[in-house]
């Protein structure tokens, strides 16, 4: 691999946003890039490590220029950007992915087809790196601009008949609950509160990202939407699945679901 000269990288990505709505001559110069700062010595490996995609193994110096040069140029041409990134994504490699996911991050949420792209692709992502910037990255804008357009295409990945999709709901809606402009947890309560009912073992771990998130923001109203469930709900799954996950939450939290689960018995 070359020693990265900024002033070179930086000319080499202008003229990819140059040439940003003519995704064939896109493709072909990007594989130029990727390429050329190709680490010859992991290339041979063939695919990144706890990935099933083939890498070109580019330092992330590389990605991160390219990313700067499009970003922009993305906000300005969506139609353009939505594109592109179909092309990337059926390039089929970890960059030219992680590109593509970038790129839907900074379309504007009202183009029509972003739900539809970010559903398909989320669906369909195997590689965990790839499925993170889309659960992410690739909802920033969305999830800033338009939380409520947000939440309902979170709803329906946690539709009782997608269960597939339920583990990348939970996932997505964690930045938001993180996020300290977000103060509406009423919203995030009445969207999860069907899956913390049916408490999926498989689950667990994103559950308990879920309540500490909510925790933290908010331990009244989280303990009190705990509560409420195991109220209401004759199953025994979530208080079974909260008393699994209680050593791993915070102690605080730990202390308070003791209390409640002994008012459940």
């Amino acid at each position: 691999m070359p020693a990265i000269d900024l002033a070179r990288l930086k000319k080499q990505t202008a003229h990819l946003a140059d040439i940003f709505d003519q995704p064939t001559d896109f493709l072909r110069e990007h594989r130029e890039i990727l390429d050329f700062y190709v680490n010859r010595t992991l290339r041979s490996q063939g695919v990144a490590p706890s990935s099933v995609l083939p890498t070109y193994r580019t330092p992330t110096v590389v990605l991160r220029q390219i990313e700067t040069a499009l970003g922009p140029v993305a906000e300005n041409k969506p139609i353009q950007a939505l594109e592109l990134a179909d092309a990337l994504w059926d390039e089929g490699w970890l960059e030219t992915r992680l590109l593509a996911a970038f790129l839907l991050g900074r379309i504007p949420p009202q183009e029509e087809r972003l739900l539809a792209r970010l559903t398909a692709w989320t669906q369909a992502v195997r590689d965990p790196e790839v499925r993170g910037a889309l659960l992410t990255t690739s909802l920033t804008r969305l999830r800033k601009e338009t939380p409520d357009l947000f939440l309902i295409l979170v709803k329906e990945w946690l539709h009782p008949a997608r269960q597939r999709m339920w583990s990348n709901g939970i996932q997505a809606i964690v930045p938001l609950v993180n996020n300290p402009d977000y103060d509406n947890l009423p919203p995030i309560f009445e969207v999860v509160e069907p899956i913390i009912r049916s408490s999926p073992a498989a689950l667990q771990s994103d559950m308990r990202e879920l309540l500490t998130a909510l925790y933290n923001v908010s331990p009244d109203e989280t303990l009190f939407f705990i509560s409420q469930i195991l109220k209401k709900t004759k199953s025994p799954l979530p208080a079974v699945s909260l008393r699994r996950m209680s050593r791993e939450l915070p102690e605080a939290l730990q202390i308070s679901l003791r209390e409640i689960l002994q008012i459940k018995k």
